[in-house]
């Protein structure tokens, strides 16, 4: 079987007749650093153009853009990791019950994920497009703890975000590749799950998250991005747990199924709530939203994603159309 290097190389060579490799900024020239800048601004462009108001998306998805999408979950969560070890120390994870095998097996994420990164952006300028480059993050981890439970909620967020995008990829090449990273990526999650003492297989299903629910998730982490780097998608208000109600996953807490669970949005217009997982038919539950307040469905476990939404279909389908804020993430017990 090729590798995923092999695969990425050989669609490159399919998307476009001559192929220039991803240019390294720090050694390039005036000349190319110019005609660079001027593939993002058309990029930038580009994707201005296509926006559409109503979906929130650019329209017309190419697969050079869902590799856009998955670049910019990866140059997040390898940031992530690079700050988190920059900050603490490997006596801090020890003193939570990392063992030396856990804190290195830890450490081996992040150059995993900066993998990821490397092959997406030379994947992307091998198709003759600039390549989104890494945005300014504040992801507000004060505490080793903080940091491995927010890795696990990310984590699972890009499995999601792959299982989505992949019926959208028109390239079996890189459907491939998507496949190739996403098991590494559930592999992140089952470890730092382990390692924290929680369950390693939280549920029997994983959950597909659409592009603009994962942007929304991801956008709480960005404070700026550089020109052309902004994939003109449109984050749906945040939704936040209100002070005081139980912990959510973001803080290595679990939700019991019955709980009315009170949340917090600027937006106005809900009447329901979503609660989405992999597991249940249609791919959600909906519950009334009164008071501010959502009662999580009976029978339901894992890791699940809560968004407000203006109605409850029938066939138990969450969309962008009629969803209002979120999501946000909840494990539920």
């Amino acid at each position: 079987m090729p590798s995923i290097r092999q695969i990425l190389g050989a669609v490159a060579v399919s998307m476009v007749a001559v192929t220039t490799a991803l240019p390294a900024l720090p050694k390039i020239s005036p000349q190319m650093r110019r005609a660079y800048d001027a593939g993002v601004l058309a990029r930038k462009n580009l994707l201005e153009s296509r926006q559409n108001p109503a979906t929130g998306l650019p329209d017309g998805l190419t697969d050079v853009d869902i590799l856009e999408f998955a670049l910019t979950a990866e140059n997040l969560e390898t940031a992530f990791y690079q700050q988190g070890f920059a900050k603490f120390q490997d006596s801090d994870f020890a003193a939570l019950g990392l063992t030396a095998t856990d804190i290195t097996n830890l450490k081996s994420i992040g150059g995993t994920e900066q993998t990821h990164v490397t092959t997406l952006t030379s994947a992307i300028a091998g198709a003759g497009t600039a390549p989104v480059q890494p945005c300014t993050y504040n992801f507000g981890f004060t505490t080793a703890a903080a940091m491995v439970a927010t890795a696990g909620v990310l984590e699972n967020i890009g499995v999601s975000a792959y299982l989505a995008a992949a019926p959208l990829v028109k390239t079996p090449a890189i459907l491939t590749v998507a496949a190739e990273i996403v098991t590494v990526e559930a592999r992140h999650q089952t470890f730092i799950r382990t390692a924290s003492k929680a369950a390693a297989i939280p549920s029997a299903f994983d959950t597909p998250l659409g592009i603009r629910a994962v942007f929304t998730l991801a956008a709480g982490f960005i404070s700026s991005c550089p020109s052309g780097s902004n994939l003109a998608i449109t984050p749906f208000p945040a939704l936040t747990m209100t002070a005081g109600a139980p912990a959510a996953a973001s803080t290595n807490g679990t939700i019991a199924a019955g709980t009315a669970v009170q949340v917090t949005t600027a937006a106005t217009g809900a009447t329901n709530c979503a609660f989405v997982n992999g597991g249940l038919p249609g791919g959600a539950a909906f519950t009334q939203f009164s008071n501010g307040a959502c009662t999580v469905p009976q029978n339901l476990a894992g890791i699940t994603y809560l968004h407000l939404t203006s109605s409850a279909p029938a066939d138990n389908t969450l969309t962008d159309a009629i969803t209002v804020a979120g999501p946000m993430v909840m494990q539920i017990s």
